[in-house]
């Protein structure tokens, strides 16, 4: 059976799971169906699926409701079709994740993946509200409201990350998280830049499993995009002590408009409009409307 067929076979079968309002079971056809939908997951452990799973939502007139069962109820189950892909996974894959990040997530993330709360993954499986602690009931409404995201944003990164993993798709899927950070509620910024961070650290690791010629360049630029995550999170003095502490000599042909372009940012966010200026011819017409949105962003 050639791919072409396999692809459509694999379309018309999520078509139907999409329309049937029935939970999928399998994580993987999950996250190939909200990659063509531009989706994120919403996730929980089948273990929390043999009991009731009490939620809260808000009626149409904006008074809270408790729903006795998240997975029986008629109501709820096409609304969250309509923004998330659900997905119920099954405990025997618990092992087989959990190596996944057992040696490279937080101790908080664990927790989040190992709970029973409703997981909000990326197409690659990485959790996104890592950061949300539930109450004793999750509000639907709410998990709607903040992360019912469509990600066609960053659907090429996603696409080139899933064709090939390697340093360069790794990396720029970071930057491309960091970039959507921007778009995102204030609530939930830091979130993506979390989630981003798991991408830049992956890159980190194909510097050192994959050597290439480019070694040192490649390790600057990943310094540098953390660096701009402080940007982000509104801390543009810490920026610039950092790049203060970078001698300008030792950065790379390939990373120079990357640093200036923090250099500008960080000048302009800090109304140094004279030193911002030294920066401004070096960086690109893109990286100038960025820049403008990371000033925007600071000074709200």
């Amino acid at each position: 059976m050639n791919k072409f067929i396999i692809n459509v076979l694999f379309l018309l079968f999520a078509f139907h799971l999409s329309h049937s309002q029935a939970w999928m079971t399998n994580l993987d056809i999950a996250q190939k169906l909200a990659l063509t939908q531009n989706k994120m997951v919403l996730m929980v452990w089948e273990e929390s699926t043999k009991y009731p799973y009490g939620v809260l939502a808000n009626d149409e007139n904006g008074k809270i409701i408790y729903i006795e069962s998240l997975f029986e109820s008629e109501i709820l189950s096409p609304l969250i079709w309509d923004h998330f892909v659900p997905v119920i996974v099954s405990e025997y894959k618990y092992a087989e994740l959990f190596a996944e990040i057992e040696d490279n997530r937080s101790q908080k993330y664990i927790d989040k993946f190992n709970d029973d709360s409703i997981k909000i993954l990326d197409v690659n499986g990485n959790i996104l509200n890592v950061s949300n602690d539930p109450e004793s009931f999750q509000n639907i409404t709410t998990i709607i409201n903040d992360y019912a995201i469509n990600t066609e944003f960053v659907s090429p990164e996603l696409i080139g990350y899933k064709t090939q993993r390697d340093f360069y798709s790794s990396f720029y899927l970071a930057s491309k998280y960091f970039d959507f950070s921007l778009y995102m509620k204030d609530k939930i910024r830091s979130e993506f830049i979390d989630l981003g961070i798991i991408y830049l650290n992956e890159a980190t690791e194909f510097i050192a499993t994959q050597p290439t010629e480019d070694q040192l360049a490649l390790t600057q630029r990943v310094a540098l995009l953390d660096l701009q995550k402080y940007l982000i999170l509104k801390r543009p003095k810490k920026v610039l002590r950092q790049l203060k502490r970078i001698d300008a000599e030792s950065i790379e042909p390939n990373n120079e408009s990357f640093i200036a372009f923090l250099y500008y940012t960080t000048y302009q966010i800090l109304n140094d409009v004279t030193n911002a200026a030294l920066w401004e011819s070096k960086i690109s017409s893109v990286n100038l409307k960025k820049a403008q949105l990371l000033i925007n962003l600071n000074r709200n």
